[in-house]
């Protein structure tokens, strides 16, 4: 008690001004931390935070009651971005605090089912923050209730370009967007266009419809960027649904570059089946310089529309197509013909193509995404053309047929350029997959790494992969039933790059349904190991103690044992440019690490082995 006072006046004896140019070294995350230590720690927090110019804390989902004091009033505030409990309060605190807001993302991590947010909470945040650019609302917004809806969305700032939203009906969007006559109005004053600067649209809505569509393409005029996507729950009706009419309303101003249309099968196994070749043929009419197409759930659409999209639009750089149940190689057959520079290609869940379809993709060597999961007839050959792509970061193989002898292709030249690689349940491969990728090679890059649902992948090859020293942040190996704490021992000493801590690069670990894991693996899963983990899948029967004690020990630790997969965006950015910032550290963490006492800390988790409780 002594040491804490004298601890205390020393603080308080250094000048805050030191204090807080040290503090300001720090990111967002490690001052939240420091400010929870003492008061002297708590007072230059709160006066830093008052002039951040940008607030980012996205690894850490916070209740309400806590981001509200790490918010004091901020004139300075450009951007802030937080995960959290979400209340309608935050948006008016918001509004009220921080004037000069430009980029805002809100995302929830609570159910909210029945409970409805006052439309009052919107406008003062709409109204508070006359200089918004982005609004990103990854939440249900038919929480809020639908009175005046649409007038309070007209208070948005006319430097709004992009919105982005996690879930609204098709209806509220057509209400919004329609430029219905105001009461007092006659029938020939039309009420201006709500939003007219939008120039980017995300939306998740329950069905895309051809009046949402043609209410969006005829009153965004100066919108580039359009992703809607929908999961019905039913088979949707024509009147609430996309036919061959909606798509000929696309780009009605001509500015349209990006175009995502995807039907999701998250609650039923469903697709766009009123759109044929038809529409794809009258929607090409308009998208001549499309430079992003996105499509799927098209099952009526062949190779004469998709071969259409091809041919038209000479910009082209990113295709996407999922469930493309009737697309075959012939599409690819002549694309060295065109001028196209494809950069981004996607042909998940494309059953019909095989490797004649990818030796022809890979005449376009610029290629730097490559997404083909669930692309069941893919094999070696198509390895050997994907070697070909010396600028390819993302590649992503899931269910396909390769072998090990077709994997080690891509060490030639592929692997050290590969920023991400996914080889979920690629049946045939084995521990040899992984010394025919990375046996001998140096100065990678890679960074996300996917094993999962791998038989006849053993701890052998983990060994492997530690020993050769890849600086992955993100690796998966869940439903690995050879998988087991040699494997975890393995990963937690490694170092990489002569970082003196162990398992340092490694931000996510997904042991989910591994079957080899015991509670020996949780001894390398506290403090000193893993300093930088954040996501931490396990399987359900792992004993809750062990878990309480894990989680009080790393408070910064998300840990998952549902089977719920880690660290998946909604948009699912995994066929885009988008890639995390895996060079932060939490430097506050690291300087608690090197004069922490693990005493506790074992005491506690020798305690849970004990006391075992199975998590049903």
């Amino acid at each position: 008690m002594a040491a804490a006072e004298t601890s205390g006046k020393s603080l308080d004896q250094l000048p805050a001004a030191l204090l807080c140019t040290i503090i300001t070294k720090l990111d967002v995350a490690s001052i939240s931390s420091v400010a929870a230590t003492c008061s002297t720690f708590r007072a230059c927090a709160a006066q830093i935070l008052s002039f951040l110019t940008s607030f980012h804390l996205l690894d850490i989902a916070l209740s309400t009651e806590i981001i509200r004091p790490l918010l004091p009033p901020n004139p300075y505030l450009r951007s802030l971005k937080v995960d959290c409990d979400f209340s309608g309060k935050l948006l008016s605190e918001i509004g009220g605090k921080c004037k000069d807001l430009r980029s805002l993302y809100l995302g929830s991590v609570a159910e909210k089912r029945g409970r409805s947010i006052h439309i009052s909470d919107l406008e003062e945040l709409l109204n508070g923050c006359p200089q918004l650019e982005a609004l990103i609302l990854m939440f249900d917004i038919s929480l809020f209730l639908r009175h005046n809806f649409a007038r309070v969305w007209a208070l948005a700032s006319e430097k709004l370009t992009s919105l982005e939203i996690g879930y609204i009906s098709s209806v509220m969007v057509t209400e919004l967007l329609s430029p219905n006559v105001e009461p007092h109005q006659s029938p020939n004053q039309i009420r201006p266009s709500i939003l007219p600067g939008i120039q980017k649209l995300c939306l998740s809505v329950d069905y895309i419809t051809d009046a949402m569509v043609g209410t969006i393409s005829q009153g965004l005029v100066s919108l580039t960027h359009l992703d809607l996507r929908d999961a019905p729950l039913i088979e949707p009706r024509i009147t609430f649904d996309l036919t061959n009419s909606g798509l000929q309303q696309i780009n009605q101003h001509g500015k349209l570059k990006h175009l995502s249309l995807i039907r999701s099968q998250e609650f039923l196994i469903t697709y766009f089946r009123r759109v044929n070749d038809l529409g794809i043929l009258l929607m090409a009419d308009k998208c001549a310089s499309m430079e992003s197409i996105c499509l799927g759930g098209f099952c009526r659409v062949t190779d004469t529309g998709f071969k259409t999209i091809l041919h038209s639009c000479s910009n082209l750089y990113k295709l996407r197509v999922s469930h493309g149940t009737q697309l075959t190689d012939l599409v690819f057959h002549d694309i060295s013909a065109t001028s196209l520079s494809l950069t981004h290609v996607c042909l998940r869940w494309c059953n019909l193509l095989t490797n004649h379809a990818i030796k022809s993709l890979a005449s376009n060597t610029g290629i730097k995404v490559l997404d083909l999961r669930d692309c069941k007839n893919l094999g070696d050959e198509a390895l050997r053309a994907i070697s070909s792509l010396p600028q390819l970061k993302i590649l992503l193989l899931d269910g396909s047929d390769i072998s090990d002898v077709g994997v080690s292709y891509l060490r030639l030249t592929v692997i050290t350029s590969l920023v991400k690689l996914s080889l979920r349940g690629c049946k045939r491969l084995t521990d040899k997959c992984i010394s025919a990728l990375f046996d001998g090679t140096s100065k990678l890059q890679l960074q996300e790494l996917d094993l999962s649902n791998l038989p006849n992948l053993s701890d052998n090859g983990i060994l492997t992969l530690a020993t050769c020293r890849v600086p992955i942040s993100e690796l998966r190996v869940r439903q690995c039933p050879l998988i087991g704490d040699t494997s975890v021992i393995a990963l937690a000493s490694m170092l990489v790059d002569d970082d003196r801590w162990y398992g340092s690069s490694i931000r996510l670990l997904d042991l989910y349904n591994c079957g080899g894991i015991t509670q020996l693996a949780f001894r390398w899963l506290k403090k000193p190991y893993f300093p930088r983990l954040r996501w931490l899948g396990v399987t359900g029967s792992v004993n809750r103690d062990i878990l309480d004690a894990l989680a009080r020990s790393r408070p910064f630790l998300n840990v998952a044992c549902r089977g719920e997969e880690l660290g998946v965006d909604q948009w699912d950015n995994s066929d885009g440019m988008y890639m995390h910032d895996y060079d932060e550290v939490d430097e506050f963490e690291q300087w608690l690490m090197e004069g922490e006492d693990e005493s506790d800390n074992d005491e506690e988790m020798a305690d849970a082995e004990i006391n075992a409780e199975p998590i049903e």
